[in-house]
């Protein structure tokens, strides 16, 4: 089938299974939020599903054809990944760090008005025009997590896979950020987010995928996919889940005396 889907992956990290044979559709046109404890393998499905880690068994496929075997520079036109904690090396401006999501369409010639335009378009939708000048390394933690989305999406990607997209994000920013998620898979971009806070989870996503011990515990909306039971068994916590105006709602009342996975 067409769309992004992983197919009984197995990764193991220093002779540790970390993905114990996931098999996952993605659609463009949703949100996808992967929750879990730290050490879940959050992390490392998405540098799978993006082609940059390789599964010790399984495969990732894009439109049916193996992810793999797709040329570099096409792979990236298609998949945009913001890792976790990106490191920008050089003392560059803003602008130059969001026209490096062009880099997959640029010939010799360097930046056309094509790129120029979606660089304009990127810094707008993040909120970010007026730092344009601004050299990356005298940001703000949120500020720069803002410009790695604007470098994102400047090559408008048909997927959009972020690890943590939030970190480092006041509330207010948070919230914009969840809202512009939201606006690319409504104009048809398949985004998928790992995220640790499930109430931002609940705002954004049209399915929760619930990892624990690199297995899936839960699939589905957020009103399934976050039961007390599931919550129980992925992070060891008593929980409360009541329904909420924008989703089920989550009080956690202390350590649950089932074991986590």
């Amino acid at each position: 089938m067409s769309g992004l889907r992983a197919e009984g992956l197995r990764v193991a990290l220093g002779g540790k299974p970390v993905l114990t044979g996931l098999d996952l559709d993605f659609k463009r046109g949703e949100v996808t939020a992967i929750v879990g404890p730290n050490g879940a393998g959050k992390s490392t499905l998405l540098s799978c599903l993006c082609g940059l880690r390789r599964p010790d068994a399984g495969r990732v496929t894009l439109d049916d054809g193996p992810l793999l075997t797709f040329k570099p520079r096409e792979r990236a036109r298609r998949i945009a990944y913001l890792e976790q904690t990106p490191e920008v090396a050089w003392a560059i401006d803003v602008e130059t760090l969001v026209g490096l999501g062009r880099t997959p369409f640029v010939g010799a010639m360097g930046l056309g008005a094509d790129d120029r335009t979606a660089v304009a378009a990127a810094l707008t939708r993040t909120g970010m025009t007026a730092f344009a000048g601004r050299l990356v390394n005298s940001l703000s933690g949120g500020e720069r997590a803002r410009a790695l989305i604007a470098r994102a999406l400047a090559g408008a990607p048909d997927w959009l896979l972020a690890d943590e997209p939030l970190t480092g994000l006041d509330l207010g920013h948070q919230y914009d950020a969840l809202e512009l998620f939201r606006r690319l898979a409504n104009e048809g971009c398949g985004v998928i987010l790992t995220l640790h806070d499930l109430a931002s989870a609940v705002r954004c996503a049209d399915r929760i995928i619930v990892l624990a011990a690199g297995r899936v515990l839960a699939d589905a909306p957020a009103a399934d996919a976050l039961s007390p039971a599931v919550l129980a068994q992925a992070y060891g916590v008593d929980a409360r889940v009541t329904a909420g105006q924008a989703g089920p709602l989550i009080e956690v009342l202390g350590r649950s005396p089932a074991a986590s996975v």
